[in-house]
């Protein structure tokens, strides 16, 4: 198991593309943060970090589906899921050394913007008034998002042997699961259910997070999908 989680990893940073779509992430963040008039740090005049919490989602959505869509996708393609299959791992040891494996590229995706954390706790007047709670609750809540992400994109790996449709794939559901259901809402279509759409929305859990408070119930929200995406995964490949 930790062989097949080393194997992902490395697997990751062994070509070009893995470092392109990390860089992608920090310049993006960064000119969402520093550069961009509407949403900078520098041009807002406070020393708060909620363009970052705002729009790294919407970047999650794209990033996350690029880190897991190979991981059995391209596994089937290239032949070596047999083979897979046949070694003494067992179904869930191998899906969730590849989950695991998209965490920790996620956290590591991560790290760099503690950097924005620490420069705008030093740019603040005077130093260090920046709502240290509200960060980290955030952040905390952006590494459970990544997670319920990776989830949903490893279930999108194991419906095709495709990289590109399983991309789609994780994009669509992470976009609904995200987005679409609190749109769905505030559109006030299927009105009897919004209170219960909301609920299951994953906006909902991450907007309370970033209040700063480390709710169990929220932890148990994600939790909850993440298990739920990863057992379906294991449904489908034992079905296929």
């Amino acid at each position: 198991m930790r062989a097949l989680y080393w194997k992902e990893v490395n697997g990751f940073f062994s070509n070009l593309s893995g470092y392109l779509i990390l860089g992608v992430f920090l310049v993006s963040l960064g000119l969402i943060v520093w550069v961009f008039p509407d949403t900078s740090v520098l041009e807002y005049g406070f020393a708060d970090l909620e363009p970052l919490f705002v729009y790294t989602p919407y970047v999650f959505t794209f990033l996350v589906p690029a880190i897991t869509m190979k991981m059995i996708a391209e596994e089937r393609k290239s032949g070596t899921w047999e083979i897979l299959m046949t070694s003494p791992l067992s179904i869930p040891k191998i899906i969730v050394a590849k989950y695991a494996a998209a965490l920790t590229l996620i956290v590591v995706a991560l790290l760099p913007t503690l950097v924005y954390y620490y420069s705008v706790v030093q740019l603040g007047d005077p130093v260090g008034n920046i709502d240290h709670a509200g960060f980290f609750g955030s952040w905390i809540g952006l590494v459970f998002i990544g997670a319920v992400f990776a989830s949903i994109g490893i279930l999108g790996s194991a419906l095709t042997s495709h990289q590109i449709v399983a991309f789609i794939l994780g994009v669509f559901i992470s976009f609904l699961l995200y987005f679409g259901l609190t749109a769905l809402v505030q559109l006030q279509v299927m009105s009897p259910f919004a209170l219960f759409l909301e609920e299951i929305s994953l906006s909902y859990h991450y907007q309370s997070m970033s209040r700063g408070v480390i709710d169990a119930q929220n932890i148990a929200y994600f939790l909850s999908v993440i298990v739920l995406m990863l057992g379906l995964t294991g449904i489908l490949i034992r079905r296929k």
